[in-house]
């Protein structure tokens, strides 16, 4: 269900889990590539620090769906609905992704000093999470008066603007931080009730202490973040070979499937009162306060003492619509348009809509740690911390019918009230409470000898979680008044996380590297949401790698197998009867899955200035243990394979600079997706493409261009709603159906200044 709400497009490659060291060398070989497109490629004054615990040639900020977030880095499994982890300050910027979203308090600006894509490895041993993460840290007040700016437009009317300034407060160590960052994206449709898909407004100010004698600083900075996002889908005809056409009237991504008025009507949970919700700002913001107080000092003894803390205090309401299915109605279907009370025939699509009113989310966490080179070890011991509190979410529900078209309208049918909607609360959603995880981490980086190195961590991890639900049916129209009966949540688990990851030089510049990665978690609060028991069952994720590096001055090339497998997973599927498309029904399945996978990546320098970084992956991620039984019949999805992951990803990236000038492109490559649980439907294979130049006009100024998709392809990706149950594809050939896609051909056009 969520995968549908937030489809940060499954972008792909899977990257090196090592650092690989050779003899002379002591960087990352798989990460010494073309540093992050996002900071250099469009501002040209920014830089990016490279370090063995982070990859900076990913691109990751290049998203192919959106301008709001990172993209989402392919392991072989599904996406994770809430995106990639981003961490500010070696911290979450939420606890949770639901309901608060990542990119509702945090964006990519110059409010941040740097920015880089931690490593998996990483991110199991400091915060016993598998995947990647954005790793940023904020910009802190400096001793020399600084300012940085940058304004964004494009072709679609986008207006960003972002500036920072910072310097010197007194001469006994005090600086200041300031900065604002407003972005006004109308992406690249227009809805029906307001000019903007997306509204973010981030104000930051702070201030940082230096320590004499170059002992580490501290700072206590504050963000407000306020932001509004409305998803989009696309209508487009399902045809043979996974090719999706373009309708007549309805252009992939220059028209909105977003209902005209942007109001749902639904029924409060909690209250049985009916009520009305907008799409735009008023019922779909997100504000959050955030003080964040970190910093290091360096101890007597040679250990440096890094500390990060933050308070989060949060508001959160949240709308959205997701489309079902399509069918034809005739004159004898008895559909009228809301508006006018029209009869109405033809194409009718079926919508899911959601609301969750005014939600208090308070999050408090803290990191503490002492590093050390001991010899030939780089020891780190870590504590970490983080409560969690969200009072009284719910998710309402409602089903309505609209027109297919752009900016559709709203139809009253026979099976609608007065306004055009019913199933009010049909699988709506209720958890309230806390959650809290107290951690202990500790890596070590040894140089075991010059050809041979280990580097490894283990994280221990108490997990508690306290609250309440309610195992009430969510039939039609229910709310908790009748009957209102709720249970308590009291869980702990312990939880394991770590790595081993070994490095050895067979000569000067080639060897083999072999990872281990492991890590547990169980359900979370949110699993509680529904009216059933969730399986707390312990899920585990052992990864293991093994492959060879060839490290020269022209050439880094890392090549390894990788397998992967998670157990436990848990989705929520809106599914549609293929016999009765109008009939949809709320399912969970826990399911394992299991991947096999083949990456090679390399970067070439053969000439000054000129850069190549390519990247290609063969992987073959299945479902297991995949079984549920919806609308009377049992299905089993047994060795299928993974909705929206391609079994081949490639990538190329260019880049050649010459004097002032700076032009790169990045191509993507992804092969066949499937797009339902069946296997039956699928999309086509497809390239996503960026491009870009730079001019540095002088050491202040400069001037940037980047075409999003310059290929201009218009077709869908990701999975196809309401289809999930298909078997046979040939009947839908023709059909009109919902689903995502990539960005429309677009020019963003940026000026950056830095003093």
């Amino acid at each position: 269900m969520r995968k549908s709400l937030i489809k940060i497009s499954a972008l792909g490659l899977m990257l090196s889990f090592a650092s690989v060291y050779g003899q002379e060398k002591t960087d990352t070989l798989a990460v010494k590539t073309a540093v992050n497109a996002a900071t250099k490629n469009e501002e040209g004054v920014k830089t990016v620090t490279t370090s063995s615990k982070e990859d900076n040639n990913r691109n990751v900020m290049l998203n192919a769906a959106n301008n709001t977030s990172p993209r989402d880095v392919n392991i072989g499994l599904p996406s994770t609905v809430g995106g990639i982890t981003i961490l500010e300050n070696d911290l979450p910027v939420v606890f949770f992704f639901w309901p608060e979203l990542p990119n509702k308090t945090w964006r990519q600006s110059l409010g941040l000093e740097k920015t880089g894509l931690l490593k998996m490895d990483q991110l199991a041993n400091t915060m016993g999470d598998l995947g990647f993460a954005v790793n940023s840290y904020s910009q802190t007040g400096t001793k020399d008066f600084k300012l940085k700016g940058k304004f964004t437009t494009s072709t679609f009317g986008w207006l960003q603007g972002d500036v920072n300034a910072s310097g010197p407060i007194s001469k006994n160590g005090w600086t200041y931080t300031v900065g604002a960052f407003a972005n006004f994206d109308p992406s690249t449709f227009k809805l029906g009730f307001a000019r903007n898909v997306d509204e973010t407004k981030i104000f930051r100010a702070g201030v940082t202490k230096y320590f004499n004698d170059d002992k580490g600083k501290i700072s206590i900075l504050y963000k407000y973040a306020d932001s509004y996002n409305v998803g989009n889908y696309a209508v487009f005809q399902y045809g043979e070979n996974g090719k999706v056409t373009e309708l007549d009237n309805f252009r992939i991504g220059r028209d909105s499937y977003v209902v005209r008025d942007g109001q749902i009507k639904m029924k409060d949970i909690l209250s049985g009162e009916t009520y009305w919700a907008n799409m735009d700002g008023n019922d779909n913001r997100s504000t959050s306060h955030n003080i964040d107080i970190f910093g290091n000092y360096l101890l007597d003894n040679g250990w440096n003492f890094k500390f990060s803390t933050r308070a989060h205090f949060a508001t959160v309401k949240l709308s959205n619509i997701i489309p079902l299915s399509i069918f034809n109605a005739d004159t004898a279907s008895g559909y009228t348009i809301a508006s006018t009370g029209q009869a109405y025939t033809g194409a009718v699509g079926t919508q899911l809509a959601m609301h969750t009113p005014k939600t208090p989310i308070t999050n408090i966490a803290g990191r503490f740690s002492l590093n050390r080179q001991l010899g030939n070890h780089n020891v780190t011991f870590g504590v970490l911390e983080q409560y969690y509190n969200i009072d009284k979410f719910t998710s309402n529900r409602s089903f309505f019918f609209q027109t297919v078209e752009p900016q559709p309208q709203r139809l009253i049918g026979p099976a609608t009230d007065a306004d055009g909607f019913y199933n009010y609360n049909a699988g709506g959603e209720f958890h309230s409470g806390t959650e809290n995880k107290l951690s202990v981490y500790g890596t070590d980086e040894w140089k075991v000898s010059d050809n041979f190195n280990l580097s490894y961590g283990l994280h221990l991890k108490n997990h508690i979680i306290d609250g309440e639900y309610s195992l009430t049916p969510r039939t039609v129209g229910f709310s908790f008044t009748d009957p209102g009966q709720f249970n308590q949540i009291n869980q702990s688990f312990f939880q394991i996380g770590g790595s081993l990851n070994a490095t050895y030089n067979i000569s000067k510049n080639f060897g083999v590297i072999a990872n281990l990665l492991y890590t547990e978690e169980n359900r979370r609060l949110e699993s509680y949401s529904q009216a059933f028991e969730p399986n707390t069952n312990k899920i585990k994720s052992p990864l293991g790698a093994l492959g060879v590096f060839w490290n020269t001055d022209y050439i880094q090339l890392i090549s390894q197998a990788t397998y992967l497998k998670k157990n436990n997973n848990l989705n929520r599927y809106n599914l549609v009867n293929p016999a009765n498309t109008t009939q949809a029904q709320n399912v969970t399945v826990y399911y394992d899955i299991q991947t096999i996978g083949w990456t090679t990546d390399f970067v070439v320098k053969p000439f000054k200035g000129f850069n190549l970084h390519y990247l290609i992956t063969f992987q073959n991620p299945v479902y297991k243990k995949f079984n549920f039984n919806a609308f009377g019949k049992d299905y089993d999805y047994n060795d299928n394979n993974v909705l929206g992951v391609a079994k081949v990803l490639m990538e190329i990236d260019p880049s050649y600079s010459i004097d002032k000038w700076r032009f790169w492109a990045s191509f993507r490559y992804f092969s066949k997706q499937y797009a339902n649980l069946t296997n039956a439907l699928y999309f086509a294979p497809r390239w996503e493409t960026f491009g870009g130049v730079s001019y540095m006009v002088n050491k202040n100024i400069n001037l940037g261009a980047t075409v999003i998709n310059f290929l201009n392809q218009r077709g869908a990706s990701g999975t196809i709603n309401g289809a999930e149950l298909i078997t046979d594809a040939s009947p839908y050939y023709g059909k009109l159906l919902t689903g995502t896609y990539i960005m429309p051909l677009t020019g963003q056009f940026s000026v950056s200044f830095n003093f």
